[in-house]
């Protein structure tokens, strides 16, 4: 199938990469001529100079996949497309937006008769050779043109063993690695609460990482010291665990190579996901602590100066004349 592709990034280009080993014919562009070029150079693609000339080189009916940050990026990159393109194509949104905008740009594109498409993705570094989980929202006829796209980029239903009711019967939704969850905005919708889970789950293992690290710590009593080994706890937690998990096996990697945790920020990223799963938890009245604790986690990161537990330690000080630091024996309570 051909398909223009615009973004380029870590994971962008990866995905070019997997569909050009798949037969597809990609046209490319990005705002950086270089990328664009060595990208052509090594998978075959076609480098195109700008957007315009992107849109130009493909035949109608025209697929165009976003993989570009969200938000004004996108909104701009859609809102030149939506001058380019004719009745019949189809714009791909595979970037993290908030479902609501999603659900706004199909309504726009509507009036044009441009099919609009929020494809949730995830899959990161590794999607090239494991394959994507592709979450889409929007109307089956657009969902029905780019399925030869969403094919090639999911993992298929050999990435998994089958859930045994299901096995030996025909493959049900979601069982290639790829699922049409609803209109427009669904997609985004799924890949927004797909994230929010991804927060609690990191979060709960940094803190029983935290926990084995703290056993060793000098200010705990004798009978709770423990001088754990983190590496192989991770190991062994890999190999039948019912917590074993891709996540867990990242986290093996991490504390197994160079210094450990040392080559690591103690600043963990927010990019918005986690918030809006949180704001339509709020909304619908569902209760969802493990993930806004893991959310208000990671803003406690953000806090560089550690201006909160500053303040906490100077409280305590002042009401109750201590000076914050544990003496020997005294635990961290």
């Amino acid at each position: 199938m051909q398909i223009g592709f615009i973004g380029l990034g870590r994971m962008g280009g990866n995905m070019v990469r997997r569909l050009s080993r798949g037969g597809h014919e990609c046209h490319v562009y990005s705002n950086k001529a270089e990328e664009g070029a060595a990208l052509a150079a090594e998978t075959g693609a076609l480098a195109a100079p700008s957007i315009a000339a992107l849109v130009a080189g493909l035949d109608a009916p025209r697929t165009v996949w976003l993989m570009v940050p969200a938000g004004t990026v996108t909104q701009a990159v859609i809102d030149e497309l939506a001058g380019l393109l004719s009745g019949g194509d189809t714009i791909i949104d595979g970037g993290n937006s908030n479902y609501r905008d999603s659900v706004a740009r199909a309504a726009a594109l509507a009036g044009k008769e441009i099919h609009f498409l929020d494809c949730g993705t995830s899959g990161g570094l590794f999607g090239l050779e494991r394959g994507y989980s592709l979450m889409i929202g929007g109307d089956a006829a657009g969902v029905e043109a780019a399925r030869p796209v969403f094919e090639t980029l999911a993992p298929g239903v050999g990435a998994a063993p089958r859930t045994p009711v299901k096995d030996g019967g025909a493959l049900q939704p979601g069982e290639a690695g790829w699922l049409h969850c609803g209109k427009a905005g669904a997609g985004h919708y799924v890949k927004m609460v797909h994230n929010g889970i991804e927060y609690g789950i990191m979060q709960a293992f940094a803190e029983g990482f935290a926990l084995f690290a703290s056993a060793n710590d000098p200010v705990v009593p004798e009978e709770r010291s423990y001088a754990f080994d983190l590496p192989a706890i991770a190991e062994v937690w890999r190999r039948g665990s019912v917590v074993s998990s891709w996540l867990l096996d990242l986290g093996a990697e991490a504390l197994a190579g160079g210094k450990g945790l040392q080559d690591y920020s103690t600043r963990v990223a927010d990019s918005g996901e986690g918030r809006w799963t949180l704001n339509a938890a709020i909304e619908q009245g569902v209760s969802t602590p493990v993930i806004a604790d893991a959310l208000f986690a990671r803003f406690t990161s953000h806090d560089d100066a550690g201006t909160a537990n500053r303040f906490l330690s100077a409280l305590r000080n002042k009401f109750g004349g201590h000076d914050g630091v544990p003496k020997p024996g005294e635990t961290k309570a």
